[in-house]
């Protein structure tokens, strides 16, 4: 798994939306976002394009969120926490990979501007 990379200065891309493809679509392998129905190859570039945009944006937000969660569970002030052994454990991660993504949420938590709000995130106390 490649290692979180902070972008603070980088503005988020807002790409195509993901729509969730009708259950018997989504159950014939051969399907994919309506791409194999695509004839001209100028559309099936710029169509699969948004969509590898769109899986590499929710990917790293996913990470984001998933930095945010482990740094919530570290946190020493919860009578619950976890160690960064119990969260790579549930996260299927290595201990080392943990300690910072720990360090990566704390940081997204700090925020751009401070206040922890910067990310999406509420009130994490």
């Amino acid at each position: 798994m490649a290692e979180p990379t902070p972008r603070r200065n980088e503005p988020r891309l807002r790409p195509a939306p993901l729509l969730f493809e009708p259950a018997e679509a989504a159950g014939d392998p051969e399907h994919f976002f309506d791409l194999e129905s695509i004839d001209d190859p100028r559309a099936l570039l710029a169509r699969a394009t948004e969509l590898t945009l769109a899986f590499r944006a929710a990917a790293d937000r996913a990470l984001e969120f998933q930095a945010i969660a482990a740094a919530q569970l570290a946190d020493p002030r919860r009578f619950d926490r976890l160690t960064t052994a119990d969260i790579a454990e549930r996260a299927e991660w290595t201990e080392d990979y943990a300690k910072k993504m720990v360090e990566f949420g704390r940081e997204l938590l700090r925020g751009a501007d401070g206040n922890g709000h910067g990310h999406g995130v509420g009130d994490h106390a």
